[in-house]
């Protein structure tokens, strides 16, 4: 009798931020987004030199729970999610601990986009969502053998997640994503008239 598996599967990991560590005030959380993006000169010349629609912290303030109480409290709530997926993905982490390695703010303007990337040098990468109107871009994940695939069919439209090539995924305020750091994804366009903000952040192993 024949079968089928399947082999080398990719894990995405979904939570409310709330299931761990302390409580994270949204209205606050958001608010000290804008008001880091309007003070933080540095970063908002980055964006512009770089091209980034809107701003991002990335490049600019390498300390953000030091400098913020609540990013401080978000981080202890961050450590305790990719310990739960850590464990998922069975990782055998032979008695260190995944940390922190960046985090950072993104805000998305109407129109703006984030392209195609990964994230090297990480173990673990997410976002979690401060602000996301009505018609905010989702999170588009790509099957990370699409480059191997130069002959195959198109997929079923109503293929079953696992088969796709491409996932979409609209997470709501207060949401926590993870993902190996090696997953390819990308922000689509934002067709929401208000701000897409969230905040990015990297796990390294050692």
């Amino acid at each position: 009798m024949s079968t089928i598996r399947s082999l080398f599967v990719t894990r995405l990991y979904q939570a409310a931020l709330s299931e761990h560590g302390p409580t994270i005030d949204a209205d606050e959380l958001e608010n000290s987004c804008l008001v880091i993006a309007e003070d933080d000169e540095a970063g908002q010349d980055w964006s512009e030199a770089n091209g980034y629609p809107g701003y991002t912290s990335y490049a600019s303030l390498t300390d953000l729970p030091w400098r913020f109480p609540i990013f401080a409290d978000l981080v202890t709530a961050l450590d305790a999610h990719v310990a739960a997926f850590a464990k998922d993905l069975e990782f055998d982490l032979d008695g260190r601990d995944l940390k922190l390695e960046d985090i950072w703010i993104n805000i998305l303007p109407e129109g703006g986009t984030h392209a195609s990337h990964i994230h090297p040098h990480s173990a673990i990468s997410g976002t979690t969502y401060v602000a996301m109107p009505e018609g905010a871009s989702a999170l588009k994940l790509e099957d990370p053998r699409s480059a191997m695939m130069m002959a195959a069919p198109a997929r079923l439209p109503d293929a079953r997640d696992e088969m796709r090539s491409f996932i979409y995924v609209a997470p709501k305020v207060g949401d926590v994503l993870l993902w190996e750091s090696w997953l390819r994804h990308e922000v689509p366009l934002n067709t929401a008239e208000d701000d897409r903000i969230s905040v990015s952040f990297n796990y390294s192993w050692g």
